[in-house]
């Protein structure tokens, strides 16, 4: 497979995977920090469509989380929504992903960026070995959690990232209690999911 071998004219694409439901100002401190702490030219938001392990009900339609993504990226270049998964055989797995972007796109050198929350269950991960010979991983720090025996890894580089506890569990359970989350959320994300009344029930 002649896509392992790198060039050093490859744009450096970290792979920020998620189901962004929805997309909140902690994934894109995270974005904004992998790209001036580490050597990546731009963040793909992937935008899952089913997490394997998640359950599919929690999940808002992936065309509306792709478009909150859109959203909250904006006119910055170094970022993009990325909706591969969903022309991908689901439930969707990360190696799969990959093999699909490297194939896709000759020109970039691919990397996962992750917390270190998942690093923690990464072993769970379909292929997860092939994964780390091959790939590079960047872990943001999430509470409580180290990144275990992997985050010594010679390919799992450790992010200095602000530390946020955010998620969008508590923002969707914020807005079924009718409760303020517009400084939780991106301007246009934030007027975009009002507008469309999601998670309101």
């Amino acid at each position: 497979m002649d896509w392992l071998y790198k060039s050093n004219n490859m744009r450096k694409v970290g792979l920020f995977f998620g189901s962004f439901n929805p997309i909140h100002i902690g994934h894109m401190v995270i974005a904004g920090a992998m790209l001036s702490h580490s050597d990546m030219d731009e963040v793909w938001f992937v935008v899952s469509p089913h997490n394997p392990l998640k359950e599919q009900k929690a999940l808002l339609a992936e065309r509306q989380r792709l478009e909150m993504v859109r959203l909250a990226v904006g006119d910055d270049p170094r970022m993009r929504a990325c909706d591969a998964e969903f022309y991908l055989p689901r439930p969707s797995y990360t190696v799969l992903t990959l093999a699909h972007l490297a194939e896709q796109y000759r020109d970039k050198e691919f990397s996962l960026i992750m917390g270190s929350d998942n690093l923690d269950t990464f072993d769970r991960w379909r292929n997860y070995d092939y994964i780390l010979e091959h790939y590079n991983i960047y872990v943001y720090p999430r509470p409580n959690h180290t990144g275990g025996a992997l985050a010594q890894h010679p390919h799992v580089t450790m992010v200095d990232v602000p530390m946020m506890d955010i998620s969008s569990t508590y923002i969707r359970n914020e807005i079924r209690q009718h409760h303020d989350v517009r400084y939780l959320l991106p301007h246009h994300v934030y007027n975009y999911l009002t507008e469309m009344h999601f998670y309101e029930k």
